[in-house]
């Protein structure tokens, strides 16, 4: 019997919607896998989102969404057995408070929660170059048990078009969330 996946997915105001979008895409068609998809978007993720896709569609997913600062949500606590989360675009401020700890909003919270659970926490960090704050944080959050997955696309499939291209990263998520997922394998030369 297959387990389903309770899966939570953040995204904040970094540059890459795309990656966000096309994940939130892969998940709605990946929903035999899935027992549930809760979404947190910041108020600048909305923004970013609109700006750089010319698309208001970040609301129209048959996933419940709560707002920022919902620390009603279930997933604002670990009895709630969320197993992932994913953060995808990570702002490198999301990154901070999370390596520091600090929970003053539900994206910080949740991966909070998820880390004391043990449970998977994918940052997709989306910045360059990083700074020695950045690092450290990545460090941080790596010793705790989160998994540090920047969007750095692949080329060796050879994506024709930019959807191609940040697919490449999407499909590396959905792999450390443990769905599967028909995508391009290396095979070798």
């Amino acid at each position: 019997m297959m387990i389903k996946r309770k899966i939570v997915i953040a995204v904040t105001g970094a540059s890459g919607a795309i990656y966000a979008k096309l994940l939130l895409d892969k998940l709605q068609a990946l929903q035999s896998q899935i027992a549930e998809v809760a979404v947190v978007m910041s108020d600048n993720a909305k923004q970013v989102w609109e700006f750089e896709l010319d698309d208001t569609s970040h609301g129209n997913y048959p996933f419940k969404f709560y707002a920022k600062n919902d620390f009603m949500a279930p997933f604002a606590s670990g009895s709630a057995r969320f197993d992932t989360m994913v953060i995808v675009p990570c702002s490198m401020g999301t990154l901070g408070r999370i390596a520091s700890g600090v929970s003053d909003d539900l994206i910080s919270r949740a991966a909070d929660v998820i880390l004391k659970e043990r449970r998977k926490l994918i940052l997709v960090a989306r910045d360059t170059p990083l700074n020695l704050i950045h690092i450290r944080n990545m460090q941080t959050v790596t010793e705790a048990g989160g998994i540090i997955c920047p969007a750095i696309p692949s080329y060796y499939s050879k994506p024709k078009t930019i959807e191609e291209l940040a697919m490449t990263v999407v499909n590396r998520v959905i792999d450390l969330i443990g769905l599967e997922n028909e995508s391009y394998r290396w095979e070798g030369m």
